[in-house]
């Protein structure tokens, strides 16, 4: 009982210190490739035992906050921000709720690109995006996704944004989409409505606007906005 309680002492030391290491280096204004304190000297900062500060440098670490470098010891370092995200974005083990607001983040992201788009589409991108619709059913009132049509079309306009973050955030949403789509947690009685195609997507991508494609991509998403919030009743 009594180790039980000590246990439970140093875990939260460990918190208490790991969250002072990070104001630290927040105070320090410390950017990446600048080396910390030592061990003994933030011993000394924090008043704490050398094995309390090595057990919170090491969760640093493991958060990718810092790393260790010959003859400079740990440094800061660029945080993989997606690293541990991406290990825990599995949709079984994930609540309802996280599931259904993952879903809502992928709609927004998507109807919110249209300048980024339109600022760096170019004439080969809209050739491939043809390339890649040209086997796709007309729009219909029945087929509202399919996850190989997704991952070729939408994969396409997240890598022509050009943004590595937004696209890496991309790969981990569409698994977590698909499952949701298939899971039953959606209201299932949405009356499916006709929405714009992807070829009509890329249409005005080719001769449209910025504001014509948010448009004809709220459209195309239409029936998943009308199972998130039966928005036909």
């Amino acid at each position: 009982m009594i180790d039980n309680f000590k246990t439970i002492e140093r875990s939260s030391l460990v918190d208490r210190v790991e969250a002072n290491l990070i104001e630290l280096l927040k105070q320090k204004k410390l950017k990446v490739g600048d080396s910390i304190p030592t061990e003994l000297e933030l011993t000394e900062k924090l008043n704490v035992s050398r094995t309390v500060i090595r057990e919170a440098l090491m969760r640093l670490r493991m958060m990718g906050l810092i790393e260790s470098k010959k003859k400079k010891g740990s440094v800061i370092t660029s945080p993989d921000l997606f690293g541990n995200m991406d290990k825990s974005m599995n949709p079984h083990i994930l609540s309802d709720e996280t599931l259904r607001e993952i879903f809502e983040i992928r709609l927004v992201l998507e109807i919110g690109m249209a300048d980024v788009l339109f600022h760096r589409i170019t004439k080969e991108d809209i050739a491939i995006l043809y390339e890649i619709v040209n086997d796709e059913p007309p729009t219909t009132q029945n087929h509202i996704f399919n996850i190989d049509h997704e991952v070729a079309f939408h994969g396409k306009l997240y890598d022509i944004t050009g943004n590595k973050t937004l696209k890496k955030f991309q790969k981990m949403l569409l698994p977590v989409f698909d499952y949701v789509h298939n899971s039953g947690l959606l209201k299932k009685k949405a009356i499916i409505k006709k929405f714009i195609s992807h070829k009509q997507l890329v249409q005005i991508l080719e001769k449209g606007t910025p504001e014509e494609f948010r448009n004809g991509m709220r459209n195309h998403l239409e029936n998943h906005f009308n199972r998130l919030f039966d928005l036909n009743s």
